[in-house]
């Protein structure tokens, strides 16, 4: 017996009643809203706008290099700055599950960007998540992290940036759905997963260690690639470094907690080292978004920083990935023999040449492919994209001209792209979960 669609009686009655649960959850969020200040953000709106911007002749030239270096540590060029455009002018997109979040101008320009902005609204900003007229800001801007960073080193980043030309730029809307992009669904998106915080060093640990973990959980902002995502994008302490896709839904960041994915627990210091400031190492090498933070941030950072950086990475606690976990089954059951065979002929055929016949690579220029956790990853996106787009190291000091992989993306369909894959992942000893033509389409 087949349903009847709902009368026109009955759909205004739905209507009507979805109007008034958006209503209700308007009253309840902005009671939330209220609530939110009288607990501890509201002291920040006093001097509101009576602190003007100082002179960056009148900054010491300490204050304003200490500042541009916390400007690299945060890559915050990265995102607001778009191909071609004035320097942190902002109009980039970030994609997101929700919509889009634009970047906004962050140059002294006093109309269009921040020169208008006090110290304490921009301390407000990092801190609090909250702009210069109180909006609650969208936490695509990392403020999650930002809150841990100390005022002295925001009061920095807030001189240097009064020092970079002013960019006269109007800020672009946000494309977010209804109800992603509204006030009252950021308060509560902030009541689920946001505290205002602060840095808090570890007595029991070194001094290198804490310093590392106050870069990576600050003005690096780590988690907010590397970070396990709910459905509603909120994380908590247990999922900080747990991997998952990446906001825009191209990539995959791989759990920095399992020695299986991206953890590097069991690596030698100095690996770690080269590799954040390089991009290479003798036992993997960065690609995709992660080339972007090694070329823009992470290759100006001291050696001292990345040192205490990777005291703090090998030293988080080890946890398998639920994709890591929940692969295990699928990776123990071979592909198809007929499957192996196209994978293999393409193999031989597009990519034998440079990674060799048993996947060994070339030491120091090519990647080996045989053992490399980045192809046995139960997350095939990254993958896909490398084989369709092409897979570039970032140029940096200690490795200035890196070797790139071509995009195949116009040579082979989803069919051999899957078929190829396999058979990477399930040769010279990997054992990987199969990638269907559907798994390859579905990656964005």
């Amino acid at each position: 017996m087949t349903a009847r669609p709902p009368g026109p009686r009955r759909r205004g009655r739905i209507v009507v009643a979805i109007g008034a649960v958006l209503m209700a959850l308007g009253v309840l969020s902005g009671l939330l809203v209220a609530w939110l200040d009288v607990r501890g953000e509201a002291p920040v709106r006093q001097g509101h706008g009576t602190a003007p911007r100082p002179s960056p002749s009148r900054v010491s030239q300490a204050t304003l290099e200490r500042g541009a270096y916390l400007a690299r540590a945060g890559n915050c060029m990265g995102c607001h700055t778009v191909p071609g455009g004035a320097a942190y002018a902002g109009g980039r997109g970030i994609d997101t599950p929700f919509g889009a979040v634009v970047s906004t101008n962050i140059t002294p320009d006093a109309r269009t960007g921040i020169g208008a902005w006090s110290a304490d609204e921009f301390w407000r900003a990092l801190h609090h998540g909250r702009s210069k007229d109180g909006r609650l800001l969208y936490p695509a801007f990392p403020y999650p992290s930002f809150t841990r960073m100390d005022r002295a080193d925001a009061d920095a980043l807030y001189a240097f940036l009064g020092s970079v030309p002013a960019a006269l730029r109007e800020n672009d809307a946000h494309r977010l759905r209804f109800p992603y992009g509204t006030q009252a669904a950021l308060a509560v998106w902030r009541a689920l997963y946001f505290r205002p915080g602060g840095f808090e060093p570890d007595a029991r640990r070194s001094a290198e260690w804490n310093r590392g973990r106050y870069l990576v959980q600050g003005p690096g902002h780590c988690a907010a690639c590397h970070a396990a995502r709910d459905a509603l994008g909120g994380t908590g302490p247990r999922t900080e470094f747990a991997g998952g896709p990446m906001p825009d839904g191209g990539w995959y960041a791989p759990s920095l907690a399992s020695p299986r994915e991206a953890g590097l627990q069991h690596w030698p210091r100095e690996e770690i080292v080269r590799l954040l400031g390089s991009g290479v190492s003798e036992h993997g090498a960065v690609s995709g978004p992660m080339a972007e933070v090694v070329f823009g941030s992470l290759q100006h950072l001291t050696r001292e920083d990345l040192g205490a950086m990777a005291t703090y990475l090998a030293a988080i606690p080890e946890q398998d990935a639920p994709t890591t976990r929940d692969a295990d089954a699928a990776a123990a059951a071979p592909a198809a023999a007929v499957a192996l065979e196209r994978g293999g002929s393409l193999y031989a055929r597009h990519c034998a040449s440079c990674h060799g016949d048993q996947g060994q690579g070339a030491p120091g220029r090519i990647p080996a492919l045989a053992g490399n956790r980045a192809v046995t990853l139960p997350a095939h996106r990254n993958l896909v994209q490398i084989v369709r787009h092409g897979g570039f190291l970032p140029a940096t000091q200690g490795n200035p001209r890196p070797f790139g992989m071509p995009p195949y993306g116009q040579v082979l369909g989803n069919d051999d792209i899957a078929a190829v894959l396999t058979f990477v992942r399930q040769s010279w000893g990997n054992a990987a979960p199969a990638v269907s033509p559907l798994d390859v389409l579905r990656v964005e």
